[in-house]
């Protein structure tokens, strides 16, 4: 099926004299559903945003009786993630299955609003401060460096499994004092939570899905429930241990909180940040200006990572509940309809970027909404960032003429966490660092 069979002839939803197909409102409202529900199948996931285009331009669309209302524009986003009447509480939608099994007592901050998430966050924001952040950048260029010294010898490099997972995965659990060898369950346990986050447009998850998610859930809780018992006996130089510690205003994180907490950090702190860095070097390496650009100046390692926020981000979309009688361009919005917002549609929204769909490290592109905007702006970004452009850098500087073996490359089958799961970088050599 073509990319535009869904949406149908009609081209980005109306005729070719601009106006809407023909058909109800519920009607065209069903066909766009249907349109949205495409972003799931694989050849759509190798490059989504035709589609994506498309579905902007045609937002905001409702479906589902008003209970789902989807956003693509970038003005519209942004104005609901800053809006106070857009609620984080995903669980109490007109959306949310009237039964669900068992979770943990405690949600994390993720999922709460003010004072809650106010309360939360500022118990854990001190460590992700971009002050602190920056004393980890010794270690993140240790351990790349380490990484691309393990390939020298091959003459090539599986970017994902061999880069960009280790080097989050072990930033964070060295953060958090999780030890090395109980890296590679993590790896298992946040894949299957990554899979069960799924939006429900696409399919309704397998009862398979949603129990590895819940084993998933309960295994991580068993094990920060014991890492978290060592730590008040045997306190250390360590987050977990600072997250134990903290105290504002007479507040603490109780047990729960904590492991909620835990498991958001370590399962956020790198599921997003692997996409990021893969998306990067996939973008570079299909365009060879901006790989020689960012060779000759490898200062463009930051702006680098900005433009694949911008044009490829890791996190594809995101969803706000509506409360206190929200209108958002003349609909009447009922309480608990979700807003579904396309965050990867925002970036090439050329109403706010020029040549949106052209991948350019020169321009500025920190304004797009990669990492969300409000009080829910991504805790953890500053460390994505750091990690990012370090290994953006480290590569551009070390790496003597990479290339893509484009048969090896493969997607991810995830709607919302974008980003290969495997490729492979060929290259002559892997230069020294330079001191």
């Amino acid at each position: 099926m073509s990319p535009d069979a869904t949406l149908g002839d009609e081209r980005a939803l109306k005729d070719g004299r601009g106006r809407e197909p023909p058909g109800t409102v519920g009607e065209r409202d069903q066909h766009r559903l249907a349109g949205l529900a495409r972003l799931a199948e694989p050849g759509v996931i190798a490059d989504p945003y035709p589609l994506l285009a498309r579905l902007r331009e045609a937002t905001p669309f409702a479906g589902l009786d008003g209970a789902l209302i989807v956003f693509g524009r970038y003005q519209d986003c942004s104005r609901i993630l800053r809006d106070p009447r857009a609620s984080s509480a995903r669980d109490s939608s007109l959306l949310a299955p009237a039964t669900r099994p068992p979770r943990d007592r405690a949600k994390s901050f993720l999922s709460l609003d003010p004072p809650d998430h106010t309360r939360l966050r500022g118990l854990v924001a001190k460590a992700f401060t971009p002050k602190v952040v920056a004393t980890l950048a010794p270690r993140i260029r240790q351990v790349t460096e380490e990484l691309l010294a393990q390939a020298r010898q091959r003459g090539q490099i599986e970017l994902v499994s061999e880069l960009a997972y280790p080097l989050p995965v072990r930033i964070i659990s060295e953060l958090l004092g999780v030890p090395p060898p109980d890296h590679a369950r993590f790896a298992r346990w946040s894949a299957r939570l990554a899979q069960s986050v799924q939006p429900n447009f696409v399919a309704a998850d397998s009862a398979e899905i949603v129990a590895q998610a819940e084993r998933a859930r309960a295994e991580f809780a068993e094990y920060f429930a014991e890492l978290i018992e060592a730590r008040r006996s045997s306190p250390a130089d360590d987050l977990l241990t600072k997250l134990i510690k903290a105290e504002d205003a007479g507040e603490r994180l109780t047990q729960d909180e904590l492991i909620a907490t835990c498991v958001l950090l370590l399962v956020a702190g790198h599921e997003t940040t692997v996409g990021l860095i893969s998306n990067a070097m996939l973008a570079l390496l299909r365009h060879p200006g901006q790989l020689a650009a960012l060779a000759a100046a490898p200062d463009l390692a930051a702006a680098a990572v900005e433009e694949t926020l911008r044009y490829d981000p890791p996190v594809q979309l995101t969803a706000r509940v509506a409360r206190r009688g929200i209108t958002l361009e003349g609909i009447d919005v009922p309480d608990g309809a979700v807003l579904l917002l396309l965050l990867a549609a925002t970036g090439r929204d050329p109403a706010v970027f020029a040549r949106p769909d052209a991948f350019d490290i020169a321009r500025d592109a920190r304004e797009h909404l990669a990492f969300a905007a409000g009080p829910h702006f991504c805790l953890g970004a500053p460390l994505a960032r750091l990690e990012a452009t370090i290994a953006l850098r480290a590569i551009a500087s070390q790496v003597v003429a990479p290339r893509l073996d484009e048969a090896t490359l493969a997607y991810k089958p995830n709607v919302n966490l974008r980003g290969p799961e495997r490729m492979v970088v060929r290259f002559t050599e892997v230069r020294e660092p330079r001191r």
